[in-house]
C-alpha cells in the first residue's frame, strides 16, 4: 500500500481540495484519511455514508486516596507534571496527562488504577465517485471541543480496524508542522507539500518541507493559486531539489465551486488527467 500525506506549513492553502482530488484521481482502491481532528472538513466534499463510530482517548490514572501514603513517587516520575503531592494532597491535571502509565507503574501500595478519558471520536464509511462511480473508503477523526491533545485521536486514525484492505492512503493532514503534523506523515512513504506562491506561504512551506526531510520522506510540491505572487517558491523548490508536481491557477470558477461543496475536479473535469499524473509519479519514486 502507498500512503501519501497532503501537507501544508498553513491553513487555508488548499490541502483538502488536493487530498480530495488526488481520491478521485485514483485508479486503485483508495482511502482518505482526515487527519485535521481540530477541523475536518472533507466530509463536505466527498458526502459519504457513516457506518461506523468509536469513541477515542487515552488511559488516564485515578487515585485511591485511602491506599495512597503521599510518598510522591508518581509526581516524580510524571515527566508532563500532571501530577503533585504537597503533603497530604494529591494534585491531578488531566489536561497535562499524556496517558503514558508511569505513574500506576512506580506506585507501590496500588493506589493508581486507570480509566479512559475520551478526547474525539472517528468516524467511518463510504463515498460513491461521481466522476467514476467508484467506491472510496473515508474515514476522519473529531476533537472534541477544549481538548488539549490531537496527538491521541489521530494515532487511533490511522490504526483503526474498521478499515477494508486498499492499495492507496491519502491523508489530509493538519496544518502547520508541529505533533499533529509528525503524527500524520509518520509511516506514510510520500509528502505532498501544498502551498501557495506568496512569502507567507513560502515561508510555511519551509517549514514543513524540512519537517519531511527530518524524516527522511521524499515530497513533492503543488502550487495551489498559482499566478497570485512571485516565483520565489519556485526558486525555492528548485534550490532544494523538490519537485513541482502541478500548478493549480486561481480562478474565481474554482472558488466558487468550492464554496458550494463541489471538488475541483467536479468543477474543472480537465484538471482530473493532471492528478492522474501526479499519482503516477509519486508511485514511480516510491518504487511501488
Amino acid at each position: 500500500m502507498i500512503r501519501i500525506v497532503v501537507a501544508s506549513g498553513k491553513g487555508g492553502t488548499g490541502k483538502t481540495t488536493i487530498a480530495t482530488s488526488l481520491a478521485l484521481a485514483a485508479r486503485l482502491p483508495t482511502r482518505l484519511m482526515d487527519c485535521d481532528v481540530e477541523a475536518p472538513n472533507a466530509m463536505l466534499f466527498l458526502a459519504p455514508t457513516l457506518d461506523d463510530t468509536k469513541d477515542v482517548g487515552i488511559l488516564i490514572p485515578t487515585f485511591n486516596e485511602d491506599r495512597c501514603t503521599y510518598c510522591g513517587l508518581c509526581a516524580q516520575v510524571c515527566e508532563f507534571h500532571a501530577i503533585a503531592v504537597v503533603g497530604k494532597k494529591l494534585l491531578f491535571f488531566p489536561e497535562l496527562c499524556h496517558g503514558c502509565g508511569s505513574c500506576g507503574l512506580v506506585c507501590p501500595t496500588g493506589a493508581i488504577t486507570e480509566k479512559l478519558d475520551v478526547m474525539g471520536g472517528l468516524t467511518h464509511g463510504q463515498a460513491t465517485l461521481t466522476l467514476s462511480g467508484t467506491s472510496l473508503e473515508f474515514s476522519q477523526g473529531t476533537m472534541n471541543v477544549g481538548e488539549p491533545m490531537a496527538v491521541p485521536i489521530i494515532r487511533e486514525l490511522k490504526k483503526w480496524t474498521a478499515y477494508s484492505p486498499v492499495d492507496l492512503e491519502i491523508r489530509d493532514a493538519p496544518p502547520g508542522a508541529s505533533c499533529p503534523v509528525v503524527e500524520s506523515i509518520r509511516g506514510a512513504d510520500y509528502v505532498v507539500l501544498v502551498t501557495e506562491p506568496t512569502p507567507f506561504g513560502l515561508h510555511d512551506l519551509k517549514q514543513v518541507a524540512q519537517l519531511a526531510k527530518e524524516l527522511a520522506l521524499p515530497a513533492g510540491v503543488i502550487i495551489n493559486r498559482d499566478g497570485i505572487g512571485d516565483e520565489a517558491v519556485a526558486e525555492y523548490c528548485a534550490e532544494s531539489g523538490l519537485p513541482i508536481l502541478g500548478r493549480v491557477p486561481m480562478e474565481r470558477r474554482f472558488a466558487e465551486a468550492i464554496a458550494s461543496g463541489k471538488t475541483l475536479v467536479e468543477a474543472a473535469p480537465e484538471y482530473l488527467p493532471v492528478f492522474e499524473n501526479i499519482l503516477e509519479r509519486i508511485s514511480e519514486q516510491v518504487g511501488r
